[in-house]
């Protein structure tokens, strides 16, 4: 949904994230135009898209990164940026970077304690086991493979048990079983969430919705279930997703 005759879930309602007619733009190049959704709380969401179509700038607009051109954006009625907002947001950028000297156990126990959570060692201990990282609780962050930094980048995201969750291509450089072991976490988790992709195997397992964006637009949003029925014979989904993609461009 996009557009100013959009209607969308007020603030008092159940909308735990909003966009309203959101724009931004970084010199001359518009990222996003005129902006406007909605995500109830408890839904998880796919943000579909190409490269370079918006899809990070968006995540960076409602984690409180970045600040819209014209619009505006809440989190559960806050202002991104607020202590309120970041205090219940869970965030992986792409590409996400740990503190490189120190180890990996000690940021997990820096970020808990920083994310006010009350058990930091009990926290620290589960993401080791959880996502296989206990043999490398002692190495610093610069020493690890990219694999293993995205590993400890989710269990960063996610140590303070945040109630919204916004995931910027999760599953980068990881191998399959710890792929299968991030899914079955992420499904467990009582969260809102936006997963950015653009592998649709991935929006399927882990999401019931999707928000398409192209070229700073939203041209599509609805379940993934409309999306299939959409299929064209033996079409498959990415198919459609690239004609509704094209159709719009």
């Amino acid at each position: 949904m996009s557009g100013r005759g959009t209607s969308l879930v007020s603030l008092s309602g159940h909308a735990c994230i909003e966009a309203q007619y959101v724009t931004k733009s970084y010199g001359k190049t518009v990222a996003l135009d005129d902006v406007s959704f909605t995500i109830p709380c408890g839904e998880r969401f796919a943000l579909l898209g190409p490269n370079g179509a918006g899809k990070s700038t968006t995540l960076k607009l409602l984690v409180g990164l970045l600040k819209p051109d014209t619009g505006t954006i809440r989190i559960s009625g806050y202002e991104p940026f607020s202590s309120d907002a970041k205090a219940i947001l869970g965030y992986l950028p792409e590409d996400a970077t740990p503190y490189r000297t120190l180890s990996v156990r000690e940021n997990l126990e820096y970020i808990a304690a920083l994310r006010g959570v009350r058990d930091v060692r009990e926290a620290t201990d589960r993401f080791l086991d959880e996502l296989n990282l206990r043999e490398y609780e002692r190495a610093k962050v610069g020493k690890l493979s990219r694999g293993n930094m995205q590993k400890l980048a989710i269990a960063l995201a996610l140590i303070h048990r945040p109630r919204i969750v916004l995931l910027d291509e999760p599953l980068n450089y990881l191998d399959i079983p710890t792929q299968e072991r991030v899914f079955k976490m992420l499904k467990s988790l009582e969260s809102t969430q936006i997963v950015s992709t653009h592998i649709m195997s991935i929006a399927t397992r882990l999401t019931e919705k999707a928000i398409m964006i192209s070229r700073g637009k939203i041209v599509w949003n609805g379940t993934i279930d409309t999306l299939k029925s959409l299929e064209q014979g033996e079409e498959p989904i990415e198919s459609v997703v690239a004609r509704l993609m094209t159709n719009a461009g």
